[in-house]
């Protein structure tokens, strides 16, 4: 089996890939592995190279070594090809999707990526793009593609850029006029976000929804309503903590595995932090599109549902 390191050097503050790939270097030597080192040079090269080996299809697993955009490039390119896994030795600022697991930090130590279990994944699919976690839109997509402007910023941690662009994000406006439409019901109104959820985490720590699961066959649906900036600040902190239940007259919980949004003009869609622009955009469940591994013995059971 050969193994496949992608490396993003836009990932984090600064460009690590000389370090990353002599590390990687090290230990796939020291155990005699097939493997290659790539570093990409532009937006969509790990896209690129994923399907490459995808169409050569010998058995590979690809790593994904940046943050969650790296690893979005790597899903897209990998979704339904049987010869691939795909993990993420994260080296970005963010790094949500490994936050599903009982132990996170096992992702960083890349011997640990080498010994591993492996499941089949769901992924969210909008037009020809996938996502692993969350897809977005209303202030919270356009809140989450501005936070590379603000990462790279002196002392700006990841959580620190996401919380800077909703400061910025909501002095610009909160809520805007969409038409969603939802297992036979359609919703006509003013929607200050619609977060569609696989996986639990996104934006430096935010889980929207804690009970959603990768592998289930199901999304998990918030449609929050129109909010003043007001109740944004209180509101804030237990939206990232996932107590939209508590919230009724604010929060509209669906499960489902397909939606469809339509705007009023062009909108922002976030797709795990990558920005894609929609008008009328059908978000679907993909059911078991991806072969993912993950250090062994880790669980990434969800939390009891709430409510």
């Amino acid at each position: 089996m050969k193994h496949l390191f992608l490396i993003n050097p836009a990932a984090g503050k600064t460009n690590r890939s000389a370090l990353i790939s002599a590390e990687l270097r090290r230990l796939c030597e020291a155990r005699g592995l097939d493997y290659d080192i790539s570093v990409s040079r532009q937006p969509g090269d790990c896209t690129r190279i994923t399907r490459k080996a995808a169409e050569q299809g010998a058995p590979c697993r690809v790593y994904a070594c940046g943050g969650d955009g790296t690893l979005n490039e790597v899903v897209c390119g990998a979704a339904g090809a049987a010869n691939l896994a795909v993990t993420h030795y994260p080296c970005g600022s963010g790094n949500d999707f490994i936050k599903n697991f009982d132990c996170p930090e096992a992702f960083f130590d890349p011997a640990r990526l080498l010994d591993a279990d492996e499941s089949l994944l769901d992924l969210i699919q909008v037009g020809p793009d996938y996502c692993l976690s969350i897809c977005s839109i209303g202030i919270d997509a356009r809140i989450g593609t501005s936070i590379q402007a603000y990462k790279r910023l002196p002392l700006i941690s990841g959580n620190g850029a996401y919380n800077l662009s909703t400061a910025v994000n909501l002095i610009k406006g909160i809520h805007r006029h969409y038409i969603v439409e939802l297992d036979g019901q359609t919703f006509d109104d003013r929607f200050t976000l619609i977060c569609v959820c696989n996986g639990r985490y996104y934006g430096g720590g935010y889980q929207p929804v804690p009970e959603a699961m990768p592998d289930d066959g199901k999304l998990e649906v918030l449609l929050v309503n129109k909010v003043s900036r007001f109740q944004v600040a209180a509101l804030i902190g237990k939206y990232k903590a996932g107590r939209y239940a508590e919230f009724p007259a604010l929060f509209r919980h669906f499960t489902t595995q397909r939606l469809v949004v339509h705007c009023d003009r062009e909108e922002v869609v976030n797709l795990d932090g990558e920005a894609r622009v929609g008008r009328d955009v059908e978000i679907c469940l993909s059911e078991k599109k991806l072969r993912f591994f993950y250090p062994k013995g880790l669980s990434y059971t969800a939390p009891m549902r709430r409510g």
